[in-house]
């Protein structure tokens, strides 16, 4: 696979992360109830995420309420907010950043500049995906010691919602991705120009004394 292959798969995949983890952020399941008691008929299920939660009746209606307050919510929480936002927003800041520095571009002259730039992009994308890690496992790890608390009561346990999932693979998007479009450039390269260029010495043919060309290079 050449380099402009892998750095337009390795783009590919940042781009599905991004909207994986923007979609994450948005839905409000990222904590679901956990039928815990043996019952088969539910009337209601809950649903919770960043910014509000829903409760789910079992003819099919759903109720949302946005958080009241911000300060009031859990710590979890605010995390989950400030650092899927900042994901979000870096995520275009590296989307501009390797368009600009891609080799199917010419925005910038082919170059160690351009490979630079394309560079600083996985390294963003990479971090994006470091970063949206951190509140899915958190909220991961609440769930699961809740859960098997004994403590807890089993109408109040919870289960991991379908936004930890999508969290997760766009975690793993955007860690390859990233990965993807750091090993497609040649930051190492010298010169102006991204492609190889061979020169060749031209030949010339001997001359006899008197500084006169042979008489064999005439017909």
């Amino acid at each position: 696979m050449t380099s402009a292959a892998r750095e337009i798969l390795g783009l590919g995949l940042c781009i599905l992360g991004w909207v994986g983890v923007i979609l994450a952020c948005a839905l409000p399941m990222w904590q679901v109830s956990a039928f815990a008691d043996g019952h088969i008929v539910v009337a209601q299920t809950t649903w919770e995420g960043l910014w509000m939660n829903c409760v789910v009746q079992s003819t099919g209606q759903m109720q949302c309420k946005v958080y009241d307050s911000i300060l009031a919510l859990d710590a979890e929480v605010q995390a989950g907010r400030a650092l899927t936002v900042l994901v979000a927003l870096l995520g275009l800041v590296a989307l501009m950043v390797t368009v600009v520095g891609a080799q199917c571009t010419t925005c910038v002259r082919p170059g160690k500049a351009k490979s630079w730039i394309v560079l600083a992009g996985g390294v963003l994308y990479i971090l994006c995906g470091v970063l949206v890690l951190i509140p899915v496992c958190w909220f991961a790890n609440i769930v699961i010691s809740g859960f098997y608390d004994p403590n807890v009561p089993k109408s109040r346990k919870k289960e991991m919602g379908a936004a930890l999932y999508i969290g997760w693979a766009a975690t793993a998007l955007l860690l390859l991705g990233g990965s993807l479009i750091c090993c497609s450039c040649s930051c190492g390269g010298e010169g102006e120009s991204a492609f190889p260029v061979k020169y060749s010495a031209s030949s010339r043919r001997p001359t006899s004394n008197g500084g006169e060309y042979d008489k064999k290079n005439y017909v």
